[in-house]
């Protein structure tokens, strides 16, 4: 069984001479030093694709948590670590480990990259309470390389890990007070990428001012790695994970679309479409998951005399195997040849982006032309879906174009500014009201087949008059919130 733990830590590089400072001044209880040897077997693929991603699977013996370790990204100074018990398997990583990194692997294999021998010493900062803030750790580090050619070295390096009771502000404080001692931060956020010297790969850093195309770029840099950040998440069924996800497709999906004349439209159409058929896939489990949690918050909002019935029950028993089934189709879509293909695609057109000559304008002068364009494109829907009394589908293609305006505007938000922001914002608050809109369309049917013949029926019956004034309360709030919306100019 796999379990999780969310850490977070920086890594010190320390002269041999060097020695910490009195740790007792900084929480004011520091206990140890402990001592650990630990050693640990490295795996990535033959060309170290999960290291460039910024991830680690080893298996390591020693210490208090010996066993199997996956880390994955989860924010700065962060990294969930996903941890098996050793077992008899050593130079195969356990299926539960492996599966959450087919993103990165994609049908190659993996194997032992790098051995590493740890001496440790370890100290706790507590407070008064006894409450762990903090551990700091001294290593003395030997490592070497694995394969047709093997590379050994040494160093020495000094890590720093939140406790429960920890802040980021007690991680500022103890690096003040290892600056003090000529403890520096490390240029290596990990000991396997000072072993294998192998770093993660960084999303493109904007200058001063940048062109349209790497404005461009760079979002959909970003958007990658959300997606493969996100992948492991789902395939464990974390809470919201598929919504980020599928967040991520759209995002890349609406920014090759909107800015088809930044990065050729013709070269990128097979491309979104595909991003399309994935947001399709992950769709059914968000929408259940928007249902059921739509359901429980209003029947618990409810007086309770009129939940008749073990509503809740219902519920449970309605929408959990549609979920299982969902979320079961979803990772077997994720382990597909079609996903690993789209995949791939994304990185090819990183690797080499089909840019047109109005990609070397600059950002500022190029791309609020383009944005102007979704937001004519959001005019248009929100008049057409006015015009009529019955506008449903409607209002859902309004909803649709002011996500693109949206994601629009926050492409450029880097280069624009505050104007592009509070743009994104006026785009996002008609697309959540439109989303409610749309929330409350689908609903109701689900309402309706709920209590027909059934022992709840009043219940249901009272939820569905419930989503007919939601519905009705967004429709008379959009003019307003779209009259705000125009008054916002790049």
């Amino acid at each position: 069984m796999a379990t999780s733990v969310t850490e977070t830590e920086r890594k010190y590089e320390a002269p041999s001479d060097a020695s910490l400072p009195d740790l007792t001044e900084i929480t004011g209880v520091a206990t140890g030093p402990e001592e650990f040897d630990l050693e640990a077997t490295y795996f990535d693929t033959d060309d170290y694709r999960l290291a460039r991603a910024g991830v680690t699977l080893r298996r390591r013996v020693g210490g208090e948590d010996e066993g199997w370790h996956l880390k994955l990204p989860a924010g700065e100074d962060s990294r969930q670590e996903v941890r098996v018990p050793l077992g008899r398997a050593v130079k195969t990583p356990p299926k539960d480990l492996s599966s959450l990194v087919r993103a990165h692997t994609r049908g190659s294999g993996l194997g032992p990259i790098a051995e590493i021998r740890t001496n440790r010493r370890r100290w706790q900062l507590t407070n008064g309470n006894g409450e762990l803030l903090a551990e700091v750790v001294d290593d003395v580090v030997t490592a070497q390389t694995m394969g047709s050619s093997t590379t050994t070295t040494s160093w020495r390096e000094i890590e720093v890990e939140l406790g429960e009771g920890g802040d980021r502000a007690l991680l500022d404080t103890v690096e003040q007070h290892l600056g003090e001692a000529g403890i520096t931060p490390s240029s290596s956020k990990s000991k396997l990428s000072q072993v294998i010297g192998v770093k993660r790969d960084a999303i493109p850093t904007l200058g001063k001012k940048p062109t349209a195309g790497e404005v461009v770029l760079a979002y959909l840099h970003e958007q990658r790695a959300a997606l493969q950040n996100q992948d492991p998440r789902v395939r464990r069924n974390e809470t919201d994970a598929v919504h980020q996800m599928r967040v991520a497709t759209r995002r890349m999906r609406s920014a090759l679309q909107a800015y088809g004349k930044v990065v050729d439209r013709e070269a990128t159409r097979t491309l979104t479409d595909e991003l399309k058929w994935l947001a399709t896939v992950l769709g059914t489990s968000r929408d259940l998951e928007v249902l059921r949690t739509r359901f429980e918050n209003a029947l618990h909002a409810l007086p309770v005399e009129l939940a008749l019935g073990d509503v809740a029950a219902r519920l449970t028993r309605h929408f959990a195997p549609l979920e299982a089934k969902a979320h079961q189709a979803s990772v077997a879509a994720l382990d597909g040849k079609r996903y690993f293909a789209l995949l791939n695609s994304i990185d090819a057109l990183l690797a080499s982006p089909p840019l047109t000559a109005l990609a070397s304008g600059k950002a500022k002068d190029v791309l609020p032309r383009l944005v102007e364009k979704a937001r004519h494109r959001l005019d248009v829907r929100i008049e057409a879906a006015l015009a009529t009394s019955e506008g449903d589908e409607a209002l859902h293609e309004a909803r649709k174009a002011a996500k693109r305006l949206r994601y629009s505007a926050e492409v450029a938000e880097p280069a624009l500014g505050k104007h592009a922001e509070k743009l994104r914002k006026r785009a996002k608050d008609v697309q959540t009201l439109l989303g409610e809109h749309q929330d409350s369309v689908v609903a109701r049917p689900v309402l309706l087949d709920l209590g027909r013949g059934d022992e709840n029926g009043f219940t249901f019956g009272l939820l569905y008059g419930q989503e007919v004034e939601l519905a009705h309360k967004a429709e008379a709030e959009l003019p307003a919130l779209w009259r705000k919306l125009s008054k916002e100019h790049l």
